[in-house]
Parts: C-alpha cells; structure tokens; sequence
C-alpha cells in the first residue's frame, strides 16, 4: 500500500482563491496585524509569508516590528495600538517571544474579537462551550484539509498525540464539537502503551515535535496520518511520522507540504470572518 497524500499546500492554494473572491466584494479589504519582536529567523519567515499571503488575497495588512530589547510594556503598547486600529480586524503576537517577556500576558492582552489564531483563553472557552468562535488555525486546517479529500470525521476514532496548547488540545475540543462528530483519545509522554492506542485509530495526528515519533507499526493499515510535528535534524526538516508509515497508512498528510501551508490559509479565513462581522455592524466576536 502507497499512502495518498493529503495536499496541504494544493488545498490551501484553493482556500485562499476562495478568501480573496469573497474579499473582493466587502467594502472595504480585511485587514491583518502581526507583531514581530526581536530577529528569531523562523519567526521572521513566518511573518514574511503570512504578508505575502495577505497581498495576494487582496487583505491590507500591519506589520509591527520591535527589537529583541523591547520590554513588556513596549509589546503591550504596540498591542493596544492593533486593539484600537479599526483597520485590523484580527491580528496576532508571533511567537517566540524573547527571554524575558511573558507571553500569556502578551497574549491575554489581545482583545478576544480580534484574535486571528483562535487561541485566546476566551476564545478557548468558546470552543469548550460550544458557543460560535473563530477556531483556533492549525487544528481548523486539519479539519478543512481531511474534508477536502473526502475523509469522514463523523464516527471516526482520532488518536491525537501530544497534547500542546496550539494544536493538541484544541484539536480534541474542535474535533468533539456537534457537527464534526469525531472520538478522540488524547496521548500525551505518559500514555502507558502509545502503538497500541494508534493502532485502534482510523485517524491519527501527531504534534509532538519529536521527529520519526510514528512508525509503521503503530498505524492500522489504511488510517489516515496527518504529521504536525517539525524537527531540525542533521539531515534537514523532519516531521513525527517516520518515512515507512506512507507504506501502510492509506493518507498522510506530510512534512512539509501537509498540515502547514493550511495555517495560514486558516488565518486568512479566520480575519475574512471577522472583517465580514465588523463590517455588518455587529460586535464582534470570535
């Protein structure tokens, strides 16, 4: 067996085509923030492309920069700064931040209705609510991705592993919701006996950063795989599922090329939500 692959970066090429149609016939054009703090190379790649993104969907976007040196009353006023910018609609603090700042403060400092990454604590409590929210990106583009090919979440068993704040976790509460249906277990470091709950899955998704985690021996044959995790290695990018799980998974989402281009693809659904809120007249709410 050849696993199908999940295209992340086809797919997500589609979403933002359908984002900018819709865009294009509000009043005015959404709009994005970011706050940059400091040099981190990955952080500034990741900014980079979620602008270009921005440009190509027809979004006008901020973009904040500070130095390394900032201090947390410099981040808490560029983030006053976005809340009070009726241009922004949703706008986000890019993590890592640097040593020395705190980053539950930052992020807590973000008025909830402009959280594009879905992952503010009351946003979060939405989710756990069931109340309408926008979602949190990484796991709504899981979500979006399975469907698009076709696979069925409703019914389904989903062995989530690793239970992390920005994937994990609100990846098992979205998945439960009304609507998506699914049975999730949630493994984590001290799961007694992790190949055999993998085994049982018909859908796995693996976020722990720890590169070639699965292999095929934990993988029913025929389950659909989705690699979250992104590792450096002596030999380049790795993600947590090893290379002989595409021999026996019947889809996989990979590293690279799976799960991350539909980040970013989310994030720009998530700002077009808001914007269309904002320019409704309603208060909005995410």
């Amino acid at each position: 067996m050849s696993a199908r692959i999940l295209d992340g970066k086809l797919t997500a090429g589609e979403v933002r085509a359908e984002v900018a149609r819709a865009a294009a016939q509000l009043a005015r054009p959404p709009g994005l923030g970011t706050i940059l703090v400091g040099d981190d190379p990955g952080s500034a790649v990741y900014v980079r492309n979620k602008h270009k993104a921005c440009a190509e969907a027809g979004f006008h976007s901020v973009d904040r920069r500070l130095p390394g040196t900032a201090s947390q009353a410099d981040v808490l006023a560029a983030i006053a700064d976005l809340n009070a910018d009726d241009s922004v609609d949703a706008f986000l603090v890019q993590l890592p931040l640097p040593a020395g700042l705190d980053e539950r403060t930052a992020l807590e400092a973000v008025d909830p209705g402009k959280d594009g990454d879905g992952l503010h604590p009351v946003n979060l409590g939405r989710l756990v609510l069931g109340e309408p929210s926008v979602k949190p990106c990484t796991p709504k583009g899981i979500v979006v991705l399975g469907e698009r090919f076709g696979i069925a979440w409703s019914g389904a068993h989903v062995c989530v592993v690793g239970r992390g704040t920005t994937v994990g976790r609100p990846l098992g509460l979205l998945l439960t919701l009304k609507g998506v249906d699914a049975t999730v277990t949630m493994c984590h470091s001290r799961t007694p006996d992790l190949a055999s709950e993998c085994r049982r899955a018909d859908v796995i998704v693996v976020a722990t950063g720890r590169a070639g985690l699965l292999s095929a021996d934990m993988v029913r044959p025929g389950a659909a795989v989705f690699d979250v995790g992104i590792s450096r290695t002596e030999a380049g990018i790795a993600g947590d599922v090893g290379p002989d799980v595409a021999d026996v998974a019947g889809w996989i989402a990979p590293v690279p090329g799976g799960v991350g281009p539909m980040t970013i693809a989310m994030l720009l659904q998530n700002t077009l939500e808001l914007s269309r809120r904002n320019q409704a007249g309603g208060t909005p709410r995410s």
